[in-house]
Order: C-alpha cells, then structure tokens, then sequence
C-alpha cells in the first residue's frame, strides 16, 4: 500500500481549513508550535485521504479537535482512526470543550503520549 503525506491535491483543503481554524485549534496550535513540547508538530497535515488537525511525524502522534458534528460522524472517525492505527500512527481525540476549559490537561495529556 503506497501511503502518499502531504499529497499536492489535498493542498486546497488544507489551505482553506488553515484558514477557517476554530478557536480551539487556534488556541492549541499556540502551544504546540515551534516544539514547545519536544517536538514538531505540523497542522493541516494529510496521510493518505485524510487531513489530520495536528501532525508530529516523529513521534508519530496525530491530535484531532472534534466539534459536534462528530457525534454524527462516529462510523467515518472510526475508520480513519482505523486507518491511521494501521500505518502505526497514535490518534489522540478532544472535544472542543476540552481544549477550550481546559488547555493544560490537554498538553498534559499529549505530553504523556509524546514519552
């Protein structure tokens, strides 16, 4: 299986979801830019047909911030989360009400997946 990063075709979703961040993404992209945690992390980041959130290709680790439109879309998450595991990548899930009430338990937590 040929697994494509970053492909130049999914540039214009990428582009345009970078451009429309939530409030949540925003606030934790903050923390996590310029290897604030060890590591880099990328956003925007797209492995196969996917585009994650948060991407460190080191470790690994990517980071999704979900909405209420997930609660609709459990089956497609869990395929993709599914896929991700198959290629050996860890996918860590918060709701925006996480990231939004309570940032450090967030980074606490990906800095545990990130030992």
């Amino acid at each position: 299986m040929t697994i494509l990063y970053n492909q130049s075709k999914n540039l214009p979703k990428r582009l345009l979801l970078r451009k429309n961040q939530t409030p949540e993404e925003i606030l934790l992209w903050e923390r996590l830019r310029r290897g604030q945690l060890g590591c880099k992390f990328k956003r925007q980041y797209s492995v196969g047909p996917y585009v994650l959130d948060f991407y460190a290709p080191i470790k690994k680790l990517a980071i999704e911030i979900d909405g209420f439109q997930h609660i609709k879309e459990k089956e497609y998450d869990d395929q993709r989360t599914g896929y991700l595991r198959v290629l050996g990548i860890k996918v860590l899930r918060f709701w925006n009400n996480e990231v939004g009430d309570n940032i450090d338990n967030v980074i606490n937590k990906i800095i545990s997946k990130l030992d």
